[in-house]
């Protein structure tokens, strides 16, 4: 056994575990675990629209809408989520624009998951072949019909699970709220552990309610494919 294991082995052994704080406090701890899956699932509606007008505009838009599509996608995919939580929760005080602790993560997060679900769409309009647009014009569709009827729904289905992933992000993410001061369900269990000094049993609970959390968004996002794309 490796001489680094064997004091962590002998801690966990002489702990003693408390478990009446964490039932006590379970309800709460719920309460806060809506909450997450409430701003993750807000931030992903506005995330899908606005990453969808990002990779319009990086694809078909004039150089001033590239240019500020890609300083967008880069900046949400190439820098920490910690770091645009802090831009949006303390940056934004020079300007004399102060946000709320659930606006801070709802903007971080919508930003965030725009960048990432630019790149996707993206890549989901370029697999479409042109010829189906054109094929949709003959047909007697306009340039619009086509692009929503023809192109968006064949879009969607191919970046299906690059969102369920996104989704996944935004929830487990969604914890460094605790850090701008956001009671979701990390802030709530930090805040729990700090008054009853029994760590290690409220943050094992709070990783068990992630885990069920994700398996849920997993099998309601499978049932949904399953319903509109028979796979």
């Amino acid at each position: 056994m490796p001489s680094t294991l064997a004091p962590l082995l002998v801690l966990i052994m002489d702990y003693n575990f408390h478990w009446r704080p964490v039932w006590r406090a379970l309800p709460d701890l719920l309460d806060a675990a809506l909450i997450t899956l409430e701003v993750a699932l807000l931030s992903m509606v506005i995330g899908i629209v606005i990453g969808m007008v990002l990779a319009i505009m990086r694809l078909y838009g004039n150089i001033a809408m590239r240019g500020f599509a890609s300083v967008w996608i880069e900046a949400a995919r190439n820098t920490p989520a910690l770091l645009q939580f802090f831009f949006f929760g303390f940056g934004l005080g020079a300007f004399d624009l102060h946000l709320s602790p659930y606006m801070i993560v709802l903007v971080g997060l919508s930003f965030n998951n725009a960048g990432y679900l630019a790149e996707n769409f993206r890549g989901g309009f370029q697999a479409i072949p042109v010829t189906q647009f054109n094929a949709a014009r003959c047909l007697g569709m306009t340039s619009s019909q086509a692009f929503i009827r023809i192109v968006i729904p064949q879009v969607f289905k191919l970046v299906y699970h690059p969102m369920t992933n996104q989704m996944v992000w935004a929830v487990l993410i969604s914890s460094l709220g605790m850090l701008v001061g956001f009671r979701e369900l990390a802030g709530e269990t930090q805040f729990m552990a700090s008054n009853t000094f029994r760590l290690f049993e409220f943050f094992l609970a709070a990783a068990v309610i992630y885990y069920l959390i994700v398996k849920i968004i997993l099998l309601v996002f499978y049932l949904i494919s399953r319903r509109l794309f028979n796979y």
